[in-house]
C-alpha cells in the first residue's frame, strides 16, 4: 500500500461529507495516505474522522490557485463525490493522473474513470453510502464497514459538559430532538405542534429531559417548540464537535434527516430518523450507526407535493408521534438488553 489519494467532497451538507468519508476508508485499501478536500463549513467535521489523514478547505478561491496547492501535494488519484464543473476542473488542473467522477455530465470527460450513479437509473433503495462507494470500487477499493466514523475530542466533551452544567442537567438523563431541516427556516410556515407533542411524549414515556437542537438559523422555530413543550432549546449553542459529544451522552436522538441525525448515529446514539414527506427516500438517507431506526411517511400528502414547495407542511403538523415513540422504545429496549 503506497501513494496518496484525495477525496474531493465539495458540496451538499455536513451529512453528505460525513457519509462520503466512508469512501476515504475504502481508498486506504490501496493508498497509504487519503486526504479530504471539502467546503470550509465541513472541515471541522472531517477533522474528527479517523479515516481521513488531512483535511483541506475549498473556500471558493480561484481554481488555479487551489489546483496549484493540490499539485504541490502530489496526489496519485482523486475521487470526486460531488461533481460540478469546478470539482471536475480542479483535479485536472492539478495534474492528478487518476480522476474518478460522475458519468453523463458535460464535464465528465475531465475524469479518467467515469461512474454511472445508480440513482440516475431509478435506484431508490441503495443507501447513498453504497452509491458513493461505487467511486472507490472503480479503483478496486471497497469497504465492508457500513458506518461512518466520528471521534470527539477532549475539548468537544468539555464543551458538552459546560453546556449541560449551564442547563443544570449535567447529572440527568436526556434525549435530543431535532425539529428542523434546511428548508424549515426558509419557508416561514414550519408547524411546531407535532414536535411539541413528540417532546412531551418522550419526556413522559422515558422520564428524560429533552434538548431541542438546531443551527443558529433555526432558533425561532426551536424556541417555539420549547415554549409549547417541556423541551429545552439549545439551537446555535454548540459546535459540530460539541453537538457530537452531547449526542454521545444522550439516551436517544430523534429528528428529521439532517447532518445532526447522521452525526448522532455515527457516535453510537440510539437514533430515530424521521422521514415525514412522501417524497423522502429513507432507504437512501437512513442514519448509519449501530443503533438506528427509521419512521416512514404516513400522512396522505397531496400528489406531487415536495418539501421545498409544500404550502402547509401538514405532515409535520400531524407528526406520527406514536410510531416515532414506538421506534425509540424498540431501540432503547435493545440497548438495555445489550448492556445487561
Amino acid at each position: 500500500m503506497t501513494g496518496k489519494a484525495l477525496l474531493y467532497c465539495g458540496g451538499g451538507g455536513i451529512g453528505d461529507s460525513l457519509i462520503a468519508s466512508i469512501v476515504a476508508r475504502a481508498l486506504h485499501e490501496r493508498y497509504q495516505t487519503v486526504d479530504a478536500l471539502t467546503l470550509a463549513p465541513h472541515v471541522s467535521t472531517l477533522e474528527r474522522v479517523p479515516d481521513v489523514d488531512a483535511v483541506l478547505s475549498d473556500s471558493g478561491e480561484d481554481e488555479r490557485e487551489l489546483a496549484q496547492m493540490l499539485a504541490a501535494r502530489r496526489y496519485d488519484a482523486a475521487v470526486v463525490t460531488w461533481a460540478t464543473p469546478r470539482t471536475a476542473r480542479v483535479p485536472q488542473l492539478a495534474g492528478i493522473p487518476i480522476r474518478v467522477g460522475q458519468a453523463r455530465r458535460l464535464y465528465s470527460w475531465r475524469f479518467t474513470h467515469r461512474v454511472q450513479v445508480r440513482s440516475e437509473l431509478g435506484d431508490v433503495t441503495s443507501h447513498w453510502s453504497q452509491i458513493l462507494l461505487d467511486y472507490a470500487r472503480a479503483l478496486g477499493c471497497d469497504d465492508a464497514d457500513p458506518f461512518p466514523h466520528f471521534q470527539t475530542t477532549a475539548a468537544d466533551r468539555g464543551d458538552a459538559q459546560i453546556l449541560l452544567q449551564s442547563l443544570d442537567i449535567a447529572e440527568r438523563p436526556f434525549a435530543i430532538v431535532h425539529a428542523t431541516n434546511a428548508i424549515a427556516p426558509q419557508r416561514g410556515s414550519w408547524p411546531t405542534r407535532g414536535w411539541a407533542q413528540l417532546v412531551n411524549e418522550i419526556a413522559r414515556r422515558f422520564d428524560l429531559t429533552v434538548l431541542l437542537s438546531g443551527a443558529t438559523v433555526d432558533r425561532d422555530i426551536v424556541d417555539r417548540v420549547a415554549a409549547q413543550s417541556s423541551g429545552i432549546a439549545i439551537a446555535g449553542s454548540t459546535s459540530i464537535g460539541g453537538f457530537a459529544a452531547l449526542a454521545e451522552r444522550a439516551r436517544m436522538f430523534a429528528g428529521v434527516t439532517t447532518g445532526s441525525m447522521h452525526l448522532a448515529a455515527a457516535v453510537g446514539t440510539p437514533t430515530v430518523g424521521i422521514f415525514p414527506f412522501q417524497t423522502d427516500t429513507p432507504e437512501r438517507w437512513a442514519p448509519l450507526g449501530p443503533r438506528t431506526a427509521i419512521v416512514r411517511a404516513s400522512y396522505p400528502c397531496r400528489p406531487g407535493e415536495r418539501k421545498e414547495t409544500c404550502p402547509d407542511y401538514a405532515c409535520i403538523a400531524n407528526l406520527d408521534v406514536p410510531r416515532i415513540v414506538a421506534a425509540a422504545q424498540s431501540l432503547l429496549a435493545g440497548e438495555a438488553e445489550r448492556t445487561q
